[in-house]
């Protein structure tokens, strides 16, 4: 009887947020099996006091990449929340040959030279109420506001009550630096887009994923009833479609 392959997941959280807000997910894939490593970014987190204008996209893409050649992990489910689309997306370019499968969750996703400014025009908002300030390259995390939008999607008061303890600022920089994705060999990973839907909050405008991946297999485009931050709404159903990404299985309807 063979023994089920261990896999190895890269949980990268979005902006405003720390790698604690995979806690409840992380401990389902790790009694399926698997290893699982759910960094806080430079700036958040117990990295919170690192935070500076110089902060950027690049300053994340260095970490996640310094992690996984640190701990020389190979065949890594690599999966972006939100914003770490861009992050994600950088790191399968550096290191293409250590990434099993890219996830895309409810995540940005670039093109070359492309910034978050690009791909979620409404981000210029905050940079703007920013400007005004004493501190203009502090970009505060997005208010709580009524359901279903909540805070990230969450409006549960104890689930919400628990988030706003870890949400920080977040530079300005990492939302104005561009991406550079430019080895053809990241191509060929497989990647799949799992798309929370039900509660889109208003001026937010989700990209159509092309009907073909760049490695020339039909995209792979499941679907998660949950507010933006499913990690914390749906841990049990995010898991399950986490593993169903290695180990196969029919395309997820929407619960």
């Amino acid at each position: 009887m063979s023994t089920p392959r261990t896999e190895t997941y890269v949980l990268v959280h979005g902006a405003w947020h720390n790698g604690r807000v995979w806690d409840r997910v992380a401990p389902l894939l790790t009694r399926a099996g698997h290893r699982v490593l759910a960094p806080s970014l430079t700036g958040h987190g117990e990295r919170e006091h690192l935070l500076g204008p110089e902060v950027g996209l690049d300053t994340h893409v260095a970490d996640v990449t310094g992690l996984i050649l640190a701990e020389d992990l190979t065949d890594v489910v690599l999966v972006g929340h939100s914003y770490a689309g861009l992050i994600t997306s950088a790191v399968a370019d550096r290191l293409p040959d250590r990434i099993a499968a890219l996830v895309h969750l409810d995540a940005m996703v670039p093109a070359d030279g492309e910034s978050a400014l690009d791909i979620m025009p409404v981000t210029r908002h905050l940079l703007e109420l920013a400007a005004g300030t004493d501190t203009p390259w502090r970009i505060p995390p997005l208010p709580e506001l009524p359901p279903p939008a909540g805070l990230f999607g969450v409006t549960d008061p104890a689930d919400a009550a628990w988030l706003r303890t870890l949400l920080s600022d977040e530079s300005a920089r990492c939302f104005q630096q561009p991406v550079r994705l430019t080895d053809p060999a990241a191509d060929a990973i497989p990647r799949t887009h799992i798309h929370c839907v039900g509660s889109a909050p208003e001026g937010v405008v989700r990209r159509p994923v092309p009907a073909t991946q760049p490695n020339g297999t039909p995209s792979r485009v499941w679907q998660l009833r949950s507010g933006h931050d499913c990690m914390v709404t749906v841990p049990d159903r995010l898991a399950e479609l986490l593993l169903k990404v290695v180990h196969g299985g029919e395309e997820p309807q929407p619960a």
